[in-house]
């Protein structure tokens, strides 16, 4: 059982009074206008929301407050192809518990091609090649597989437990049986004493058992049932009823319909 002394991450604190401006990009994002303090469970944290309502750009923050590279990879990965990032990280302070994690990665759909082109370059140093450390991930290139097989890969090998680890939207990479199978994971990760903090639009994985919930929307952040979630409404309306779902998708896109 995961007890509350065993969370690494408490709570994320945005030091408010240190905000530049809350009329300017990140802080004019409603989830971080609003912000002042967010809880983490011991276990598993979602973040969910629409496009663009930010909760990518506070799981960065997190990522890089915790000393990982922003754009995915570990403490260790320092590769960067465009600074497009935001300054958050440097306007918040994580609360953290007593015991301390022995892993962390940040494990990112978007710039996921990007870290396996860092991990297949040679370095500079002819004492060293990145290569080398190819093992970590099951030992084979992450460009000669899928993304998804890639991405199951660093999951299954790379993350080993007892440690923080961030996901950013990794139903990108993944088949809807490749999103059960990384459930699975999460809860090996989860008995091997760790904490995820996962943003995700996916039914699938948000439904990891327990969860805390929290919905990115325009009256900023709060906790939600899953249930409730507009993902899992909607997924749930469309499989019962398609038919009906699509016919009236697609009367709404007829410019000629009546």
């Amino acid at each position: 059982m995961v007890t509350k002394e065993r969370r690494y991450l408490l709570e994320l604190v945005l030091e408010r009074e240190r905000v530049p401006s809350f009329s300017e990009y990140p802080f004019s994002l409603p989830a971080v206008s609003n912000l002042s303090t967010l809880a983490f469970d011991p276990r598993v944290t979602f973040f969910i929301g629409e496009n663009g309502s930010g909760k990518s750009t506070v799981l960065e923050a997190i990522a890089q407050a915790i000393g990982l590279n922003p754009e995915g990879g570990s403490r260790n990965t320092t590769f960067t192809t465009k600074d497009t990032h935001s300054g958050l990280f440097e306007y918040i302070r994580l609360v953290r518990g007593h015991k301390r994690p022995k892993d962390s990665y940040f494990l990112r759909a978007e710039s996921f091609y990007n870290l396996a082109t860092y991990m297949d370059d040679d370095d500079d140093d002819p004492r060293y090649s990145r290569k080398d450390y190819l093992w970590t991930y099951g030992g084979k290139s992450l460009h000669e597989q899928s993304h998804g097989e890639s991405f199951m890969a660093t999951m299954t090998n790379k993350l080993r437990g007892a440690g923080i680890y961030l996901f950013d939207e990794p139903e990108a990479a993944l088949s809807p049986s490749r999103q059960l199978s990384a459930l699975a994971v999460f809860r090996k990760l989860v008995d091997l004493e760790s904490q995820l903090i996962i943003a995700t639009h996916s039914p699938i994985l948000m439904a990891y058992p327990d969860a805390l919930i929290y919905n990115f929307s325009d009256d900023g952040i709060s906790t939600i049932a899953y249930e409730e979630t507009e993902h899992y409404m909607i997924t749930r309306d469309f499989l019962n009823k398609p038919e009906k779902m699509l016919a009236y998708l697609f009367e709404e896109a007829d410019p000629d319909s009546d």
